[in-house]
């Protein structure tokens, strides 16, 4: 049974509704001023609200106000009694949230109307909210089930040595010579050939594979640059660590592991960390960073000046190295913004005693300003792109 509150100060137009009310069988209360119906409204919270516009001390605006203000009866369907068939009063009373107006006198039929009306209303409301709730869950649902498919296929792939380790040469600005590489994942899909990274890492992070396909990277460049050192190249690999990688507990001690595992020295390798890694949690990111350097690994702050740039980041954290963002190096010598941008860097690397490494270098232009600037290395197209580890491989042998 659907509850009606009156709220009437004219006791027998109060009663007469009253009983109409319930003659068509409706749960009804009555209150005779303003004060009393807000009272029984937020009380017992009814279906609809019938309700006078003038009444002495609170009158209905002042009715209409509070019930909306509180969330206990901000939805309830509000209809205005008024003597008066102003239009202007009508437009304040739907400016402040009323549903309906009736005018006096009024027939049966037009109150049981309304009041039909915005019950309808209501539960075509209710009714929907239902079923965008439904939907969510069930939208939610689909998408965990999306995620752990995603994540088996991942797995199953890792499994099937689909995934292989890519080294793109760091180079000696100077000389020219190949000093280290970074490690990057590539996916050779059986059906769907070479898979960007840019696919599949987001869907990594987001399942938590990335965890374990991290670790298999590390393990992977870590084995082959002990294979490369073994043949008299004395190179140093720079390995990415994600987001969820880093904030592993055991992070320090499954580094130390693979470096006892593959013989590797901890020095020859360098841990590539990202500027949003050091604003989530800095006490904590401190701490990791200092249990990685006590190993005796070296620290690369990878993506310099791409939004979260600080120069606190370089006082106290323990980096290595600075890598300048192919962003500014890819419009070095179009303007003189960027060049002084990527000149006050390395100058301001430099004097921290930090190793500065420019990306994306793939001009001869870009090449010759980081050349006189002293710029310490770079990597890029230029000089070559990221290689299997036979084809880099070849190329140390061929002294490029």
């Amino acid at each position: 049974m659907k509850k009606i509150l009156v709220i009437e100060d004219e006791q027998l137009i109060r009663e007469n509704i009253l009983k109409l009310l319930k003659a068509e069988g409706f749960d009804v209360t009555g209150a005779e001023n303003g004060a009393q119906g807000l009272y029984a409204a937020v009380s017992n919270v009814p279906d609809v609200i019938i309700c006078d516009v003038m009444m002495p001390e609170l009158d209905g605006y002042g009715v209409l106000v509070a019930l909306r203000s509180n969330p206990v009866t901000a939805t309830v369907p509000f209809v205005f009694l008024t003597g008066k068939a102003d239009r202007s009063e009508m437009r304040q009373g739907m400016e402040l949230g009323a549903d309906d107006y009736l005018t006096k006198p009024f027939s049966k039929a037009e109150l049981v109307g309304a009041i039909s009306s915005r019950l309808k209303k209501q539960e075509a409301v209710a009714e929907q909210y239902n079923t965008l709730r439904a939907q969510g869950s069930e939208f939610i649902q689909n998408t965990a089930d999306k995620l752990e498919q995603i994540k088996t296929s991942l797995c199953n792939a890792l499994e099937r040595e689909e995934f292989q380790v890519y080294y793109q040469p760091q180079v000696n600005v100077q000389t020219g010579k190949i000093m280290s590489a970074e490690a990057l994942v590539r996916w050779l899909h059986p059906e769907k050939g070479l898979i960007s990274p840019a696919e599949f890492i987001p869907a990594a992070e987001a399942t938590g594979f990335i965890v374990q396909l991290g670790e298999w990277v590390l393990q992977t460049a870590c084995r082959q640059m002990q294979v490369w050192q073994n043949a008299g190249f004395p190179l140093r690999i720079a390995v990415n660590l994600s987001a969820r990688q880093f904030r592993q507990p055991d992070l320090s001690s499954r580094v130390a592991q693979i470096l006892a595992e593959t013989g590797l020295e901890a020095n020859t390798l360098e841990l590539e960390l990202t500027e949003s890694l050091m604003v989530e949690d800095a006490e904590s990111a401190i701490a990791t960073l200092q249990h990685l350097k006590n190993l005796g690994v070296c620290i690369s702050l990878d993506d310099f000046g791409t939004g979260y740039s600080s120069l606190s980041y370089l006082t106290q954290y323990p980096f290595d190295t600075l890598k300048i963002d192919r962003c500014f190096i890819s419009k070095i010598t179009d303007g003189c913004t960027n060049a002084a941008i990527v000149k006050a860097i390395i100058e301001m690397a430099h004097s921290l005693c930090l190793e500065v490494i420019a990306e994306g270098v793939e001009t001869e232009a870009e090449k010759d300003f980081l050349w006189r600037y002293k710029c310490d290395m770079m990597q890029g197209y230029l000089f070559s792109p990221p290689l299997t580890a036979a084809d880099f491989e070849q190329m140390l042998i061929e002294g490029k």
